[in-house]
């Protein structure tokens, strides 16, 4: 990873293993450190050349009630808004179930600082940001 990190070591391999699919008219799923030709092609049809997964729900890594979640979700939808940036809703899933999937946005362009800056308001350990190759990177942010 980027840096020594308060994050156990259990929970980011579940970060590296979950599946960051994205929803909407052009489904796809994102899989850590592999290039998605799906997000090459929405990419080009929105006229970016990054973009970021980023949830609001479950902070720390904490699982908080779905109602919380939705509150919280609905607040970042609200600020994407405001910074007038385009988003497809999305959920992140680990292949084992046995953590509830996440209600996530893949929003297009945001740059990396902007999506490390939105990770942490939101209480998030980590984001997802992809750059022009489109290969999923985990960015840690504690």
């Amino acid at each position: 990873m980027q840096f020594k990190s308060v994050i156990d070591p259990d929970t980011r391999r579940a970060y590296m293993e979950t599946q960051y699919r994205v929803l909407g008219d052009a489904p796809t799923t994102l899989h850590i450190g592999h290039a998605n030709p799906d997000l090459a092609k929405l990419h080009r049809a929105f006229g970016v050349d990054c973009s970021a997964f980023i949830t609001a729900s479950n902070p720390f890594s904490t699982l908080t009630a779905a109602t919380v979640n939705a509150v919280r979700q609905a607040t970042l939808a609200e600020q994407l808004g405001l910074m007038k940036l385009r988003f497809i809703e999305g959920l992140g899933e680990h292949p084992s179930g046995t953590w509830p999937g996440e209600p996530s946005f893949l929003v297009l362009g945001l740059t990396l600082s902007d999506a490390k800056q939105l990770g942490t308001n939101h209480g998030q350990n980590a984001i997802v940001w992809c750059d022009s190759d489109t290969v999923p990177q985990l960015i840690l942010l504690r």
